[in-house]
């Protein structure tokens, strides 16, 4: 069973700077893709930035050159560096991991979340 657990979130003035981590444990699989996403209070989930195997980032509109994604394919991790931030960007974050394994099956994995929160 495949377990992800996040870290780094916390408390931060507007401007400062978080790094969030996530690792994935309880799999060897490489994951097609990895991730991150956030909720904020009364709005939906939405995509922060996820990449793949390969190296190739699919962001959101948040990403402006301020956040930062990494993965490191032979530790299951992924990460997430936070600049500039805002008090917009007070939000639970998710870990997301996926794969497609034989004929296509999609599994799909999610973090318990860890809260962000910019405020002076």
């Amino acid at each position: 069973q495949v377990l992800l657990v996040e870290s780094g979130g916390g408390l931060v003035q507007p401007g400062g700077s978080l790094r969030l981590s996530c690792a994935a444990s309880g799999s060897t699989v490489i994951f097609n893709g990895m991730g991150w996403y956030r909720q904020a209070p009364g709005k939906e989930r939405e995509l922060v930035a996820l990449i793949s195997v390969d190296g190739s980032v699919n962001s959101g509109n948040s990403l402006k050159g301020r956040f930062t994604i990494s993965r490191d394919n032979a530790k299951n991790t992924v990460s997430l560096q936070m600049n500039s931030l805002k008090p917009d960007d007070t939000a639970v974050y998710y870990c997301n991991a996926y794969y497609y394994s034989d004929y296509a099956a999609f599994h799909d994995y999610w973090g318990q979340g860890t809260q962000v929160t910019v405020s002076s």
